[in-house]
């Protein structure tokens, strides 16, 4: 009885940070509404990162080694992870729906099949390669003139809104590929948000895109405040989750992500969509479910996770 209800308990936690990432594309939208630029809007979702993992580190008494290999690691993580991707995602929240940037990101996992191939950490596989045909189906059903877009000019948008999944991608592989160098993952989150914010800093002075935290706090500022702490509590989460319950177990918030992100949209932003854009999810999942590991895992009865020390791939969460 007490394994079934911990199962269920596992599978609860699971929805729960689904919809917690989910949230993260209409809150993107929503810090952009006002005009923010891209590198003012990622220096504070960084620093706030810092200032919500550093105690973490603390009372865990575990230091940020700031030796070359870790701050090499902090660097490509902050670049990949956050500074690209975030940059390519706030600039095409402006101007594409919410939904369709949540059905955009689950494009990282299927980007990452092909990557994982050429590094030699990954098989081919025909299945597998379906579903990145399927994945990339899903893009064109979305880019279709006259079908998923309110505006078809908006479909001018969409290369910019794939450089996120790309990166999150790359991001992903080039940590399977060379590790963490025994840092664990919340050293590496702190570090490569603090790294990350340190070269936001500058890009945002030099590109008139500072935001001014004095000016007050309204509806686009509480947005960005609530996805950088959201994003912050559900990755201490998630990685809980991957020891507990193992990262194939964890790595299926992936499709509740996309799912959630579009019904967020939906509520929040009172977003629509044509039947192309149901379509194009589908397609999405599918391409996803078939790129996704197939090695079993147990559901964490005795605790026994399948935690190795690194980052969560990048399509198993949201916008870094």
């Amino acid at each position: 009885m007490r394994t079934v209800r911990g199962n269920l308990g596992l599978v609860l936690l699971l929805v729960v940070l689904g919809a917690a990432w989910g949230l993260a594309s209409p809150l993107t939208k929503v810090a952009v509404s006002s005009g923010h630029g891209a590198f003012g809007l990622i220096f504070w979702q960084l620093v706030i990162g810092v200032l919500l993992l550093g105690p973490i580190l603390a009372l865990r008494r575990r230091r940020l080694p700031l030796g070359a290999r870790p701050l090499g690691l902090y660097l490509m993580i902050a670049a990949f992870g956050t500074l690209i991707p975030n940059g390519a995602s706030y600039t095409a929240a402006a101007h594409l729906p919410a939904g369709i940037l949540a059905i955009v990101v689950a494009l990282a996992a299927i980007f990452a099949f092909p990557m994982a191939v050429a590094a030699g950490i990954d098989r081919f596989g025909w299945l597998r390669l379906g579903g990145l045909g399927l994945g990339l189906a899903g893009v064109a059903l979305i880019s279709l003139p006259g079908s998923a877009l309110p505006d078809p000019a908006m479909a001018a948008w969409l290369p910019l809104a794939l450089i996120m999944p790309l990166a999150y991608a790359l991001e992903g592989t080039l940590v399977a590929k060379w590790g963490t160098f025994g840092l664990d993952p919340v050293q590496v989150l702190t570090g490569a948000s603090l790294v990350g914010a340190l070269a936001a800093l500058p890009l945002a002075l030099a590109t008139g895109q500072w935001i001014d935290p004095t000016a007050g706090i309204g509806r686009p500022e509480a947005a960005l405040i609530v996805s950088s702490c959201l994003h912050a509590a559900a990755y201490v989460a998630y990685v809980w989750l991957i020891a507990r319950a193992g990262a194939v177990f964890a790595a299926q918030v992936g499709y509740l992500v996309t799912g959630f992100g579009v019904l967020w949209s939906i509520a929040l932003l009172s977003e629509r969509y044509s039947g192309w854009v149901w379509l194009a999810l589908l397609t999405m999942m599918g391409g996803l479910f078939l790129v996704s590991p197939r090695r079993r895992d147990p559901l964490a009865a005795t605790g026994d996770g399948d935690h190795d020390g690194r980052r969560p791939e990048p399509a198993e969460r949201g916008s870094a």
